[in-house]
């Protein structure tokens, strides 16, 4: 991956700390090509689903299939039993479908022929969408964006990165070829280490200051910002900014979490958990502003 830095480590940070990812940009910028050269790189089981207006919640689970030779039916398992399962522009679903993901994403498994099925381990669900295109696409439910622990906006690359893109791609034919590297085993311990990566309880309250003055802005001093927030981040937000800010520090090379990786992924983490208001939408404000604002405001411990 060439210029996409923000990508990678937001790629990186929800796959250590067990985390769905939220991949948002227009068209071409590599996002599908990201998640399957880290399924690739890493060894599992990897699935695409390109959701579409007509799909339906078997096409994703699975069903039940009569099997006229004997007379019984069997269980078919859906493409949602990987390891890595990119929701391809998930915004173009209807609710049903939508309702099948949100167990799948929250509680790792899936309810299949009247059992509970467990989704392998590790799993991760990395979606698309496009902020531009919205004809013939549905607004996600906010208990479903909730439950992505980052959003990652994919911009476009400089100029240098965008020319090497292309040099890579004209030699390979268009055809990027991906060594693994690593296994699901190796996740599964690597994410044991960043579990066990020490965070100070000061830095624990200093997460939760931040993430309650999205809820309040006008309670750390951002008094032109009450009332132009509509619903703050939940405290789901809490528990994922210490979650993404230990993985970001253990890939790092850190054996504690300081204040500037809770700040690093601060914007990822509380971008789609903040609503604005009508009026702060028509005033241009945006939640990475009010964010950006929040993480400036609260004091460091």
């Amino acid at each position: 991956m060439v210029g996409q830095e923000a990508l990678v480590d937001g790629l990186l940070i929800g796959l250590l700390a067990d985390g769905h990812v939220l991949l948002e940009g227009v068209p071409g910028l590599a996002k599908s090509l990201a998640v399957q050269s880290l399924a690739g790189a890493l060894g599992g089981t990897f699935r695409r689903l390109q959701f579409t207006p007509d799909l339906l919640p078997s096409d994703l689970v699975g069903t039940q299939v009569y099997q006229p030779s004997s007379g019984a039916w069997s269980v078919r398992e859906g493409p949602i039993f990987a390891n890595f399962v990119l929701a391809d522009e998930v915004n173009r679903a209807p609710a049903k479908v939508q309702s099948a993901l949100l167990e799948a994403m929250q509680e790792r498994q899936v309810s299949l022929a009247g059992e509970t099925r467990r989704l392998p381990e590790p799993f991760l669900v990395l979606a698309t969408q496009n902020p531009v295109d919205q004809e013939g696409t549905y607004p996600l439910p906010e208990a479903q964006v909730d439950r992505f622990m980052l959003k990652v906006v994919v911009t476009y690359p400089s100029r240098d990165a965008e020319r090497d893109v292309v040099m890579r791609m004209a030699k390979t034919s268009g055809r990027a070829e991906v060594a693994k590297v690593a296994d699901p085993e190796t996740i599964l311990a690597a994410r044991r280490e960043v579990d066990a990566l020490h965070v100070d309880p000061k830095l624990v309250a200093y997460a939760v200051d931040l993430v309650r003055a999205t809820r309040d802005p006008a309670s750390v001093g951002l008094t032109d910002l009450a009332g132009l927030v509509r619903h703050g981040a939940s405290p789901r937000a809490s528990i994922a900014l210490v979650m993404a800010a230990r993985a970001r520090a253990w890939l790092d090379g850190k054996s504690f979490v300081g204040p500037a990786d809770v700040k690093a992924v601060a914007p990822a983490v509380l971008r789609h958990r903040v609503l604005m208001t009508y009026e702060a939408e028509a005033g241009g404000i945006t939640a990475d502003a009010v964010v950006a604002r929040v993480t400036a405001a609260v004091p460091i411990p």
